[in-house]
């Protein structure tokens, strides 16, 4: 319970899947912590968890990707801890899956607004607190979708490409700051967001096949993502910068394959 003693961080998406996970997994390991979600009663649920479990939490319901609200929740960890160490800009939504040629610009430009505009307000606002500081960490939830075709809707993948590309290009925008930013590229999850997926296949009887494209032949676990997460917030990772990381059972590993075992 050390690997984030006496650092502060900030976690959007907090109140549910992902964010959850990754709000729990630093809380055990000691940091005190500002939680961000538009779904104002599910964060105060997840906020009394991360509660009970030893940490000093917020909960600050807000939109990530309305500029106001991100400077906002910022403000707010540095009034309430003093401080800034690391911040998981974990929000995101699907978007669907409507056929390509159906999709509207509303539709696209609220998936960039949300995934890729929230991530590079978070960079806004919380580096130049952490440059103070003499550094810190940001990372951000792409997807296996910014990586390949078909892990996604197409403006879903074209944000989660535009935050891998965030990351490279903040971490060389911030270069010689003390600022680190990585992107964490997961692969098929049970989330709030991908729920619909899993119970599909469970009402098809299908629920085996969930994740058989990838090596493991499984979906991942909220957790396992929180894990990646708490490695680049914390100080093991000081010499990780500017990379997008796949954690997806070995899915991006390969070209699309049957196999014989299966």
């Amino acid at each position: 319970m050390s690997r984030l003693a006496g650092k502060v961080a900030i976690v959007t998406g907090a109140a549910s899947g992902i964010g959850r996970a990754s709000a729990l997994a630093f809380a055990r390991e000691g940091a005190k912590l500002v939680l961000v979600d538009r779904e104002a009663a599910a964060l105060g649920v997840v906020a009394e968890e991360v509660a009970a479990a030893g940490a000093t939490v917020l909960a600050h319901p807000a939109d990530v990707a309305v500029e106001a609200e991100a400077a906002r929740y910022v403000e707010l960890a540095l009034e309430t801890f003093g401080r800034l160490d690391a911040v998981y800009a974990n929000a995101g939504i699907s978007g669907g899956l409507t056929p390509l040629l159906e999709q509207s610009v509303d539709l696209w430009s609220e998936v960039l607004r949300v995934n890729l505009i929230g991530p590079f307000l978070a960079i806004k606002y919380a580096a130049p607190v952490m440059m103070k500081l003499g550094g810190g960490s940001i990372v951000m939830t792409a997807s296996v979708a910014g990586l390949r075709a078909s892990a996604g809707g197409s403006p879903y993948a074209a944000s989660k490409a535009g935050v891998i590309s965030l990351a490279q290009t903040a971490a060389n925008a911030l270069s010689g700051t003390g600022v680190r930013v990585n992107a964490i590229c997961p692969g098929l999850v049970e989330t709030g967001m991908t729920r619909p997926i899993f119970d599909l296949a469970r009402a098809k009887g299908t629920a085996g096949k969930i994740g058989q494209l990838n090596p493991l032949g499984r979906a991942g676990l909220p957790e396992e993502i929180a894990a990646m997460a708490l490695f680049l917030a914390s100080d093991e990772s000081s010499y990780v910068n500017g990379q997008a990381f796949a954690v997806d059972g070995g899915l991006s590993s390969t070209l699309p394959f049957t196999t014989p075992w299966r």
